[in-house]
C-alpha cells in the first residue's frame, strides 16, 4: 500500500518541470544488516528524475531490503543515502511505493476505485464526505482518482469489486493507488511477478510511459529482467558482497556476473532476444562471495 503522509495533490506543471539531471536516490558504500547478517554492502547507487531502474540479483540477496532502505525502514549499517535531498524516511510522502504482490481473495469487495482512493487519503480516519459536503478538495480528489485510472486504463474495471479482477488488473490498479499523489519516485517491489506475459509487457509499457512523461524515478525489483528490458535505463545486481550499476548491456554480463558473484556465470540470448543468465547462484543464508569493487 501507499507509503504513510499526506500530501496535497501536486499540479501537473510541477511533474513536467522536474530537473531531469536531479538526483533522486544516493546510496555512497551503504551497507544492511539484519539479524546479525550483512545483508549487502558496499552499495553505490545514483537515480535521477525519469530514470528506470531494475533491481536484479538472486533470491536472498536482499533486493526488498533495499527498496526498505530507501523507504527508511530499515537503518543502514554503513555508508550514507539521501533520497529526495534528505535521509530516507524523510520524503516518504513523495513516494509511490508497491510491495510484493498478494492476489486479492475473490470474496474481497472493495472496488478498485475506492483501492486507488487509499492512496490518496487512506492515511486520515473516518469516510470520505458525501459530495455534497466534501467541498472543492473532495472534488479534486475524486478527479485525481478518476484521472489516474484512466493513466493505467483500468476504467472498465475500476467499479468491480477487486477480488473479481484478474491478476493483471488488480496490479493496475495498486500502481494507480501508488500514482495517485504524483509521487518523484516509484518504488515496486516485484510487480510483475505471477503475471502473464501479455500483462507483464502491459504493465511494464505503462511504467515507462509514466517515467518519461512526469519525469518519475523508478525503481523495480524483477526476477526477469526481459519484459523490461527494452526501457530500463540502468540496473543494480545485488550481490552480498556489493553491487554492478550500469546500462544493461554493460552489467549483465558473463565477465561482470561470474566477477561479482565468484563463481563461473555465463549469459546467453535466445533467438528472440531474450537474455538467460546460466549459473546464477542462490546464494544460501550467510555465504558471502569474495570482495569485488563495488560498482561499475
Amino acid at each position: 500500500m501507499p507509503v504513510a503522509g499526506h500530501v496535497g495533490v501536486m499540479s501537473i506543471q510541477e511533474t513536467r518541470h522536474r530537473d531531469c539531471h536531479s538526483e533522486v536516490i544516493r546510496l555512497d558504500d551503504a551497507a544492511v544488516s539484519l539479524g546479525g547478517r550483512t545483508v549487502w554492502s558496499h552499495v553505490d547507487l545514483t537515480v535521477r528524475a525519469g530514470e528506470f531502474v531494475a533491481v536484479l540479483g538472486p533470491n536472498g540477496v536482499g533486493k526488498s531490503s533495499l527498496l526498505k532502505a530507501i523507504l527508511g525502514l530499515i537503518p543502514l549499517t554503513a555508508g550514507r543515502a539521501q533520497v529526495l535531498g534528505a535521509s530516507p524516511g524523510t520524503h516518504n510522502a513523495r513516494i509511490g511505493y508497491l510491495p510484493q504482490r498478494r492476489a486479492f481473495d475473490p470474496s474481497v469487495r472493495v472496488r478498485g476505485v475506492d483501492i486507488v482512493r487509499l492512496g490518496l487519503d487512506g492515511t486520515r480516519w473516518g469516510v470520505p464526505l458525501p459530495a455534497p459536503l466534501g467541498g472543492a478538495r473532495a472534488r479534486a480528489a475524486r478527479a485525481r482518482v478518476q484521472e489516474v485510472i484512466d493513466l493505467v486504463g483500468a476504467r472498465d474495471y475500476a467499479r468491480r469489486p477487486i477480488g473479481q479482477c484478474s491478476g493483471g488488473e488488480q496490479q493496475r490498479l495498486l500502481i494507480a493507488q501508488a500514482l495517485v499523489r504524483r509521487p518523484e519516485l516509484l518504488l515496486l517491489d516485484e510487480p510483475l511477478d505471477s503475471l502473464d506475459v501479455t500483462s507483464q509487457a502491459a504493465i511494464s509499457t505503462l511504467i515507462r510511459t509514466v517515467c518519461q512523461r512526469d519525469r518519475v524515478a523508478v525503481l523495480l525489483v524483477a526476477h526477469d529482467v526481459n519484459p523490461i528490458l527494452p526501457a530500463l535505463d540502468k540496473v543494480i545486481y545485488l550481490a552480498h558482497s556489493g553491487a554492478l550499476t550500469g546500462a544493461p548491456e554493460q552489467v549483465i554480463t558473463a565477465e561482470m556476473l561470474t566477477m561479482l558473484y565468484g563463481t563461473p556465470i555465463d549469459v546467453l540470448r535466445d533467438r528472440a532476444g531474450r537474455l538467460v543468465v546460466v549459473g546464477q547462484p542462490d546464494l544460501p543464508a550467510g555465504t558471502v562471495p569474495p570482495q569485488i569493487p563495488a560498482s561499475r
